[in-house]
């Protein structure tokens, strides 16, 4: 197995051996008993003549390729998220003909299941921006993925946040855009830990006290609801939640410190997935689901202990950033020709971050060609001036 020499926390280079890789299946058959989404990340295009922290460059082949091997392994895609650097490089514009081509590329796969993002990113926050505003921007986005083909996931508003004076706000332009959408959708509660501009969420400042409020507008508009996804990184928080669901209404963890237990469930209940870590480690998610859905709960701990320390890793705060490291993952494991993100943000983690991936990644056996893994470790390190 490939040796090379790797940063450590304290500075020094320490001489690291890679382990063998765990070997997944490529394609599953098997249908899950949990509904499972990969936040899916985009492939930059590193040849387009552009300002990549100003413009949007994406290879769109590999980008849909990525998607089918999703789809291949039996997960479902949630299509123009956080994961796709939405709001942190991918623009709605963008967003848009993302969504456009991947609702076509589902299109063609018997059972492929697509949720899409449809938020109020292309209004900016300010003084000016008012409720109506948000309204008018959730129901233009709404509007286009619903013409494109999309099931609709209903992003959190960085405009919304700036703009509600109390939880009533919130209640209204919930109420007034769930009124109009064609199918059920997925709310999608994403903490400040995420994204620092959506503090104070659902009016308060306490989860606990959002979470009456998000409660309440789910039990008033539950005929429109599919589902909430809540990004919190905290467990507690998500069974508590999950506990007081109407009837119907899915919970989709967005926890990527806590997935397994929480898919796994109690004798009350368990958590389906929308998960940006399930596209760093999409062969193991799937094969944990299949063996969870042959009721081998041992096995699907078993695969998806592992890969805990690496998604905590990735995940580690500044959590916005953990973008950087999907992406490396993805180059890592050949599924890319390069490490370049769009809006730059393969500059968003240190050398000792990307290099403490690699070590958590390898032993979590999700290295699937530790040769070329350490080869294309070397050459990121030595732009780092590590030889």
């Amino acid at each position: 197995m490939p040796t090379l020499d790797l940063p450590t926390a304290d500075g020094r280079l320490a001489r690291y051996t890679t382990g063998a890789p765990r070997r997944f299946p490529e394609r599953s058959n098997v249908p899950f008993n949990r509904v499972a989404l990969a936040a899916a990340h985009v492939v930059a295009d590193p040849r387009a003549e552009h300002d990549p922290w100003v413009d949007t460059a994406i290879d769109w082949d590999r980008t849909l390729a990525f998607r089918s091997r999703l789809f291949d392994l039996g997960l479902g895609v949630a299509e123009a998220m956080d994961t796709a650097q939405r709001g942190m490089g991918l623009d709605w514009k963008t967003s848009l003909e993302l969504i456009r081509r991947s609702v076509e590329a589902a299109s063609g796969r018997p059972g492929a299941v697509l949720f899409c993002g449809a938020g109020t990113d292309h209004l900016m926050p300010g003084p000016g921006v008012g409720i109506d505003d948000v309204i008018a921007a959730y129901e233009e986005q709404v509007g286009a993925v619903e013409a494109a083909g999309g099931r609709i996931i209903l992003m959190a508003s960085r405009a919304l946040a700036a703009a509600a004076r109390s939880p009533d706000d919130y209640h209204r332009v919930y109420a007034r855009v769930l009124r109009q959408v064609r199918e059920p959708v997925i709310i999608h509660w994403l903490g400040e830990m995420f994204d620092p501009a959506l503090r104070g969420y659902w009016g308060h400042e306490d989860h606990y006290r959002g979470m009456e409020v998000c409660l309440a507008i789910l039990r008033d508009c539950a005929a429109r609801i599919d589902g909430i996804k809540i990004s919190l990184l905290d467990k507690d928080k998500e069974i508590a939640m999950r506990r007081r669901l109407p009837a119907g209404v899915r919970m989709y963890t967005g926890d990527d410190f806590n997935y397994a237990e929480l898919i796994d469930g109690d004798g009350e209940g368990h958590s389906d997935a929308l998960l940006g870590i399930f596209d760093a480690i999409a062969p193991a998610a799937s094969a944990a689901l299949a063996a969870l859905a042959a009721d081998r709960r041992q096995d699907f701990h078993d695969i998806l202990a592992p890969t805990v320390p690496l998604s905590r890793h990735i995940f580690k705060a500044p959590t916005r950033f953990y973008k950087t490291g999907v992406v490396f993952m993805a180059w890592l494991n050949g599924l890319q020709d390069h490490f370049t993100m769009v809006g730059g943000q393969q500059s968003a983690r240190s050398i000792g971050h990307l290099a403490e991936l690699f070590r958590l990644a390898d032993k979590a056996g999700l290295l699937r060609d530790p040769e070329v893994a350490a080869d294309r470790m070397r050459k990121v390190m030595a732009v780092h001036g590590i030889a």
